[in-house]
């Protein structure tokens, strides 16, 4: 399945299991991406490109755990003012972060080739990781406390979203992360 299906798949299983977290995500809104390219210098993979024209995320403040293990899609716009806000908040390093050249790899500062495309609220984030290299496009977990990312979780957007499409069809676990529903109709994953 390309993106946009894994995507629309993804949103009509919440409907009918979770339709809490489902009404919160919002359709996309128009964004020059050639603008955020531009701003971010960066070019933006094509399965990025792909999701973010079917998701518009949710409104400022809005929770909706659609990626394990508890984050919220960002729309574009979103993407960019959390991108801004790391800038600001890692301005002594942010010409030379204490990164390691290669995507993928580890990192002790937020590097301006980290593209946030989902938070958790408090500031922990999925970041897709542009720097050069065989894993350019992977998905890491971005952990604002402790000031660092781990292994890759995926390869790249098209293999997350994959990975939750399974797991929220097949009930096979997304990482270390399993989907329950709560009685309210939120979409929850149980960290096992």
């Amino acid at each position: 399945m390309d993106v946009t299906e894994l995507w629309t798949n993804i949103v009509v299983w919440l409907r009918n299991h979770a339709p809490v977290t489902a009404a919160a995500l919002k359709p996309p809104a128009p964004l020059d991406l050639a603008e955020l390219e531009s701003e971010l210098d960066v070019q933006l993979p094509a399965d990025l490109r792909e999701w973010w024209s079917c998701c518009g995320g949710t409104d400022t403040g809005v929770l909706a755990d659609v990626l394990p293990p508890f984050y919220t899609p960002y729309s574009p716009r979103g993407a960019l003012e959390a991108w801004r806000g790391h800038r600001e908040l890692w301005a002594a390093k942010w010409e030379r972060p204490a990164c390691a050249y290669y995507a993928g790899s580890a990192g002790s500062s937020f590097h301006p080739a980290w593209i946030p495309i989902a938070g958790d609220g408090f500031s922990d984030e999925l970041v897709v990781d542009l720097r050069p290299g065989p894993l350019h496009g992977c998905v890491l977990e971005w952990e604002q406390e402790a000031g660092h990312v781990d292994r890759p979780e995926w390869r790249g957007v098209s293999d997350m979203l994959a990975a939750v499409h399974r797991s929220l069809t097949e009930g096979s676990p997304a990482g270390h992360s399993h989907p329950t529903v709560t009685e309210d109709g939120r979409l929850d994953w149980q960290i096992r």
